[in-house]
């Protein structure tokens, strides 16, 4: 990987099992599957807009391990640092799409997942973060076991001593740790970031961050962990499917605030939205400054909830053109 340019994330993927329609689960005979995953999705992201990056999880060696590791490379996403096992299993998870007044839903099935199971020195890291730039995971990882928390620790340790940017996004799960388990282990790995990407509801939940601004949220995490960057996602949800979708980035050298677009989407899966996100961040902020970051982050995570499926699919050239106002006319 080019040093200027590469990208490394540490994360789970995971088997999506999709609804059709709006079904509920016990009313569904057939369901649409998709590979995610929180840092492979932003893996997948960057790539797409020309950054380099490589994943590293843990995956059972069988037909379903072999399914992601085959969707991360047809996105350009490097997969030479997996760690492979004859035993465990790749995590599940199971969504219904709602309708307003009903919320969509999720099912977790990842007990004893693959990468629930990796532990410090299963990795390679002095291989794993040749050639990056940065290095990005969340609070997703170290939430799936006391040895997945270690690990992250461990890779988040390795990536500061080779001088990379350390980017978290703080992605809270209650249904994985309580809000005292997440505030233990992530003040340590967030202390050690050089960027947090996060919301204000997270914020709060996790570190007990509560001000009267986005703005004042921000500058207040930067300098609580003393952190370059500090990013987060806005949304507004009028409807389950009509939402407005935007972000702020707070550079904290310069003392400024960056504000992206706008959006106003016609959602059809927003699964997935906050990775784009962190993947457009990452590419716009190595590629050039906390501003591309914010409004190349906004973009293509505006256009993956467009999508079915966890993972962004798009280009560059559409980026640009959402960027610059593009419409809804055919593109010829």
């Amino acid at each position: 990987m080019d040093k200027a340019k590469g990208l490394v994330t540490l994360g789970e993927a995971m088997l999506r099992f999709s609804t059709r329609g709006h079904e509920r689960l016990e009313q569904a005979h057939a369901f649409d599957v998709h590979v995610g995953g929180s840092e492979l999705n932003t893996a997948a992201a960057a790539a797409q807009l020309g950054l380099p990056a490589r994943f590293v999880t843990r995956l059972p060696r069988n037909p379903l391990g072999r399914k992601v590791k085959m969707e991360a490379r047809k996105l350009g996403v490097d997969t030479g640092s997996i760690v492979w096992t004859d035993s465990d299993r790749v995590g599940t998870y199971y969504l219904e799409f709602g309708a307003a007044p009903r919320a969509n839903a999720v099912v977790y099935d990842r007990r004893t997942s693959a990468i629930s199971n990796l532990r410090p020195g299963d990795v390679d890291w002095e291989l794993a973060l040749a050639g990056a730039a940065a290095f990005h995971t969340s609070g997703i990882t170290p939430a799936l076991s006391p040895s997945a928390a270690a690990a992250t620790r461990e890779a988040v340790r390795e990536a500061k001593n080779a001088d990379l940017t350390v980017s978290v996004d703080l992605n809270y799960r209650a249904r994985l740790w309580s809000e005292d388990e997440a505030r233990e282990c992530m003040t340590e790995i967030v202390q050690a970031a050089d960027v947090l990407i996060t919301t204000e509801e997270d914020t709060e939940r996790v570190f007990g961050i509560r001000e009267d601004s986005y703005e004042a949220v921000a500058r207040r995490l930067a300098g609580t962990f003393d952190l370059r960057v500090v990013a987060i996602t806005l949304r507004e949800t009028p409807s389950v499917w009509r939402n407005e979708w935007t972000a702020i980035a707070y550079e904290a050298g310069a003392d400024r605030v960056h504000r992206a677009p706008v959006f106003d989407i016609e959602v059809v899966d927003r699964v997935g939205s906050g990775d784009a996100f962190a993947g457009g961040l990452l590419y716009g902020l190595l590629a050039a400054n906390v501003e591309k970051g914010v409004r190349y982050g906004v973009a293509i995570s505006a256009i993956k909830q467009t999508l079915p499926g966890d993972i962004v699919y798009a280009t560059k050239e559409e980026v640009d053109r959402t960027l610059e106002g593009g419409g809804l006319r055919i593109v010829r």
